[in-house]
């Protein structure tokens, strides 16, 4: 699913690392094509969303490294209205931007030269989306040619088709809605052979809580036919899966479900890790681990994939953040308190800190530049993002820029 795509070599400052866009409007000439192979350089799309008193507005960074010691600078990004998301599938020269303004996709092309150029849009609205939001990989690539967007709002994943930018049908997803709630879906999906499979987490709208259900969505991207499961009320907020090397998918509670129980105690669902089977599409009954009896007792949530078929796992550091019986569980989530494990998955789970990765924000995206995994920690009042080192372990700040990125794309 990967398309290399090279970019020709020219080092930029890094008040220039920001390139510009140029101007276009859809249907006034014909689409641009991507860089046909005359350039040799990265190039990775950073969008990010700067949130004033006034209103949200996002920006798209070009840049040709994910490695630099001064902050990236917005000054020639592209400007989206309100909270943007840049998808695509990796190393095509294309970008696909959506946002929180209205129902449309449109496509970006990166030209040899190194600029984005503004090609055709295809709307949702005729499938009932009014607008575009929460994460970047609600949007799954399964080909040039085919894509789904998965919509919480209208229970629909829509077909579309990212080349000729076309909506092409529906999988109506009915059955999620839990009265009183707000439905998530998780932000890494799992892909397996030809399926796709969804988690979903629920929290009440009026306080916050979280419901003690879990499930599933499962589409089969052979025929974009689709499996909704939700059975299993032994937790709540089961919205993060690594698949196991036993052939079987992991679930856990992610660090916003961790933290409401951490700050409300019993009456709120625990944290824990469930099994599931995606041949059968049936949970492990005989499966139930909570996740304090991984990490001595301690507070922990999110299940994140990690190297040679283990994964990582979020710790909440006591010592580096107090919680007050007013703590909103999303601060909690949100302090740069949280540790990382490392987990063995199987029958009998067991986790060990990894000491070299520093403490950092619960709320944690991860990003692919290469063969590199890159993770988010995002700044006090989300005024800032850093993009760290996951794959050696070290932690290390590799970029800093204005904003929060909830998406991240290599071009090239």
């Amino acid at each position: 699913m990967r398309f290399a795509i090279p970019l020709r070599s020219l080092r930029l400052a890094v008040t220039a690392l920001a390139l510009p866009v140029l101007a276009g409007c859809p249907g006034d000439e014909p689409d641009p094509t991507p860089d046909g192979g005359t350039s040799t350089r990265a190039a990775f799309a950073i969008t990010t969303q700067v949130i004033s008193t006034d209103e949200a507005q996002s920006y798209i960074i070009v840049t040709d490294s994910v490695d630099h010691t001064e902050k990236l600078s917005l000054a020639n990004a592209v400007e989206i209205p309100g909270r943007a998301l840049g998808v695509g599938i990796p190393k095509s020269g294309s970008l696909f931007v959506a946002g929180s303004e209205g129902p449309t996709v449109t496509r970006y092309n990166l030209t040899s030269d190194g600029r984005l150029e503004k090609g055709a849009t295809v709307s949702f609205a005729g499938q009932g989306v009014s607008s575009i939001g929460e994460y970047q990989h609600q949007f799954q690539f399964v080909s040039e040619t085919k894509a789904y967007y998965f919509d919480g709002r209208t229970s629909k994943v829509i077909v579309w088709n990212p080349s000729d930018m076309s909506v092409t049908g529906s999988i109506n997803v009915t059955g999620l809605a839990v009265e009183g709630a707000l439905q998530t879906f998780a932000t890494l999906p799992v892909r397996r052979e030809n399926q796709v499979i969804m988690p979903i987490g629920w929290r009440t709208t009026a306080t916050g809580d979280i419901v003690k259900k879990a499930g599933l969505i499962v589409v089969d991207t052979t025929n974009d036919t689709a499996k909704v499961i939700v059975k299993d009320e032994r937790c709540g907020y089961v919205r993060d899966g690594v698949m196991g090397s036993d052939g079987m998918l992991y679930l856990a509670t992610e660090v916003y479900g961790s933290a409401v129980r951490r700050v409300k105690g019993e009456v709120a669902p625990p944290a824990c890790l469930l099994r599931f089977n995606p041949q059968t599409l049936e949970f492990d009954s005989s499966f139930f681990v909570s996740l304090d009896t991984l990490v001595n007792g301690g507070t922990a949530g999110s299940l994140l994939p990690g190297p040679n078929g283990t994964a990582y796992l979020r710790v909440f550091d006591e010592n580096s953040f107090a919680v007050k019986p007013d703590t909103h569980p999303r601060t909690l989530a949100s302090a740069p308190a949280w540790k990382w494990w490392q987990i063995q998955l199987g029958n009998t789970p067991t986790a060990a800190p990894v000491a070299t990765l520093p403490a950092s924000t619960g709320s944690t995206f991860l990003f692919e530049a290469d063969n590199r995994t890159l993770f988010t920690e995002f700044a006090s009042g989300s005024k800032g993002t850093s993009l760290r080192e996951l794959t050696d372990q070290s932690g290390k700040v590799t970029t800093t820029y204005d904003g929060v990125s909830f998406s991240f794309l290599q071009l090239r």
